[in-house]
């Protein structure tokens, strides 16, 4: 129960093709100083899919050291199409000392629901750290039913909740409805408020790299139950919300934090690469609405 509440799915920043170590660790403490609860290193967000194994691994020793001695939690992305590769990143979270691991649903292969069953069961037989797993299905091509997932909820003990990202408010709804012990996390900004409302236990989200005080406020009056400030915070940041995904994730995002100098260079790995004309000034324009701290 502590990998709940405001959590921030960071990017990665590059320079001259490298990790940005230093701007990594300041864009982390950022994150501590404006009310972020758990950091989520090399998600999708953090460009996982283009990493070296090394570098994904650098990305979750950064964040861990960062976060020793604060009250801010690590919660590493660790997923993978393949099982053993999976394990082995797991493995490597729990033994530098992140709280849990973040683990995407197999993307590219097409597993069934027993082979999705197989494959999170190996994980968390692997490891004892917390496990949340996460289904966006419009990034891997691959749904986890809600039968499955509260069968991996129930036969393994360390499989704690899900990160929901497929946009379905209704599977949300099905799935506390059947399982109301289960922790649910937002995984869609948009819909973040709609999902704390429900029962959700909190938000993994993109926007707050940019607007963790906002995201931070809006989760923690939304846990209080303070619905009614919750959903006018989560109203103010629409506009946000909406422009950060007009290109894949994390275009947008490096592009709105490149342009208020949170990172010094806007790189990224292809396939991956800089926004159009049009899109850079769609959220060039955006931003104006917002008072965006920096360091």
């Amino acid at each position: 129960m502590n990998l709940i509440g405001a959590m921030t799915a960071l990017i990665t920043p590059f320079k001259n093709g490298k990790i940005d170590e230093q701007n990594y660790i300041k864009l982390i403490e950022r994150q501590i100083n404006n009310g972020i609860d758990v950091l989520v290193p090399v998600g999708t967000t953090g460009e996982s899919a283009t990493l070296t194994h090394n570098e994904h691994k650098t990305c979750i020793e950064l964040a861990v050291a960062t976060c020793k001695n604060t009250s801010v939690k690590v919660l590493a992305g660790a997923g993978s199409n393949a099982t053993h590769e999976a394990i082995d990143l797991a493995k490597f979270a729990q033994e530098c000392g992140a709280d849990g691991i973040l683990s995407v649903t197999p993307y590219y292969n097409k597993p069934t629901q027993k082979g999705l069953y197989e494959h999170y069961k190996s994980i968390a037989d692997s490891i004892e750290i917390p496990i949340l797993l996460y289904n966006v299905p419009s990034r891997t091509g691959c749904e986890i039913a809600t039968d499955t997932i509260i069968d991996l909820f129930r036969d393994c003990k360390n499989i704690f909740g899900i990160k929901e990202a497929s946009g379905n408010i209704e599977k949300c709804v099905d799935l506390l409805a059947k399982e109301p012990d289960i922790i649910l996390i937002s995984g869609d900004d948009v819909i973040n408020y709609p999902i704390l409302a429900n029962g959700g236990k909190g938000v993994i989200s993109v926007s707050s790299n940019l607007l963790p005080d906002k995201i931070s406020l809006l989760t923690h009056e939304a846990l209080k139950g303070n619905y009614s400030l919750a959903k006018e915070i989560n109203d103010e940041l629409y506009c946000i919300n909406k422009v950060l995904f007009c290109e894949s994730n994390p275009i947008p995002i490096k592009t709105a934090m490149f342009i208020m100098g949170l990172i010094d260079s806007l790189e990224f790995r292809l396939p991956l690469c800089s926004p159009s004309d049009e899109n850079f000034k769609k959220i060039e324009n955006i931003l104006k609405k917002y008072s965006i701290k920096g360091f």
